[in-house]
Formats: structure tokens, sequence, C-alpha cells
């Protein structure tokens, strides 16, 4: 009876001291933690408008809130949910919380993805549009007159782009301007090394076919490259994955044969602390594996 009452006191106590020490963080550093909501909502907000207008994708600012809001609500009630019914309360209402504010991330990962694999499609297609702007320029088609037509013979997102250009130019914007604004939305070396070539070329003249030739051929050897990396770099991703999902296959495994063996992890407030300060590492260690196997050239 003495060790029950013992016990009760010191979760008691851990509890109140984690209570107190966030307390005063939160009292400490109360400045940065609200710049920190701000950026986390109204900063989060205009860096998803910002990043879906690279992705010609037209929304209201109030709808994206909206949507933002009832994300990390729902994600977080559906947490607090899922712990507190089958494994504990206190765990439930932590993870909500953490789920919860983690949560507004997750759509910028999920536009930044987009965006990004919309830079590689591009990528993909400048060989095919090099290619095509060189003969029309060798058939003596001007510069914006072979920007047309690389816009009708391939599909987005390279023809979208190559299209804006277009567009800013009838309204009077300069195509230097233009293709400077280009390279800003697609901030690639390889677009880079064209939107200068093609300046540069347009103001102290030269055999734009050729350079275009040129860049097709350094943009073929890099994807080369690239795809080599890729393949050598594969295996270390696969082991990243593998080692991060170890801890959850563990656990898995332990609570279904011995319930009993992982139940204070879940249940005491010192072993919940101890589980996520694991589940922080182990996100971290993933984080850093990712960064050293992912290798730009």
């Amino acid at each position: 009876m003495e060790y029950v009452i013992t016990d009760i006191l010191a979760q008691k106590g851990i509890v109140v001291v984690i209570f107190f020490m966030t307390f005063v963080f939160c009292l400490r550093y109360s400045t940065n933690i609200f710049n920190w909501i701000e950026t986390q909502t109204f900063g989060t907000r205009s860096y998803i408008m910002e990043r879906l207008e690279l992705l010609f994708i037209e929304i209201e600012a109030d709808k994206l809130t909206n949507f933002l809001l009832a994300f990390s609500l729902s994600l977080s009630v559906l947490t607090i949910m899922f712990f507190g019914l089958w494994i504990s309360w206190i765990l439930g209402f932590v993870l909500g919380i953490i789920v919860g504010i983690l949560s507004f991330r997750i759509p910028k990962k999920v536009v930044d993805y987009l965006v990004e694999r919309r830079v590689k499609q591009y990528s993909g297609q400048m060989v095919d549009g090099l290619t095509l702007l060189a003969n029309g320029i060798r058939a003596g088609l001007s510069v914006p007159q072979a920007l047309g037509m690389v816009v009708n013979e391939l599909s987005p997102p390279l023809s979208q782009e190559f299209g804006l250009i277009l567009q800013q130019n009838r309204i009077g914007v300069t195509l230097e301007e233009c293709f400077e604004n280009l390279a800003k939305r697609v901030p690639t070396e390889d677009n880079d090394m064209f939107v200068s070539a093609i300046n540069i070329l347009r103001e102290t003249g030269g055999n734009l076919a050729e350079v275009f030739d040129t860049i097709v051929s350094v943009i073929r050897e890099r994807v080369r490259l690239q795809q080599k990396i890729d393949t050598y770099t594969a295996q270390g991703m696969f082991q990243g994955m593998t080692i991060a999902a170890m801890p959850f296959a563990i656990a898995g495994i332990y609570g279904a044969s011995d319930p009993d063996s992982i139940k204070l992890l879940v249940t005491h407030p010192l072993g919940i602390v101890i589980t996520l300060v694991a589940l922080v590492l182990d996100f971290v260690g993933f984080w850093v594996i990712t960064k050293i196997v992912k290798i730009k050239i």
C-alpha cells in the first residue's frame, strides 16, 4: 500500500515539475513563442500561396486559412482520441498538441514536394525544348516565335513557363526581364545557364542555336550523372528508412506479444517523456540520413 501511494505521489510530482518547467519556459520566451506562432500561421499561409502560384494554382486566402485550421484541428483531435481510448489520455493530449503544431508544416512539405516535382519535370523537358528552340532559330524564326513553337509542341510545365514569358512580353515587359523572371520561378542551374546565355547573346550577338546545342549536351551529361548518383544513394536511403522504422516495429511486436512490457512507456509520466525523446531522436536521425544521401550536382 505504501509503495502504491509513493508511486502515485512520484507520478504527480513529475507532472507538476513538467508543467512548472513548461510555464517558466513559456513565460521566459513568450515573445519568441508568439512570433513563432505568427510565422507558423500567417507565414505558412503566405508561403503556401506563393508556392501555389508557381504551380499555376489560384486559391483564396480565407479558404486556405480555413483548410489549415481544419486540417490541424482534425489531426490533433484524432490523435487525442486514438491514444486516449487505447493507451493513455495523458499521452494522447501531449501527442495531440504536438501533432496539432506540426501539422501546420505538413501542407508546406506537400506543396514543396509538388514544386520540386514540377521543377524536375521542367528540367526533363529542357532538352526537347532547347532543341526545338535551336531548330526554330536555324529556320529563321525570332526568339518569341521560337518560344511560341515550343509552347504549341510541348506539354506543361515547360509550355506553361514559356507561355508566361510570351504573355509578359505582350504586355510590355522586355524579353530580358521575362527570362529573368523565369530564372526566379524555376531556380535550377540549367535554367540559370539558359537564361544567362540567351540574355548575353541578345545584347552582344552570337549564334543562339549553337549555344543551345551546347547547353543541351551539358544537361544530358548532368542528367546521366544524377541518375548514376541516385542509383548509388538508393541503398543508403532504404537503410535509413529501415533504421527509422525499427523502433516502431519492435514496439509493435512487444505490444502484441507482451503488452505489459511496454505499458509504463505510455502510461507513466517518465515513460512518456522517454518515449517522446526517443521519437524525436528517431526523426532527427532519419532527417540527418536523408541529408547525407541527398547529393546535388
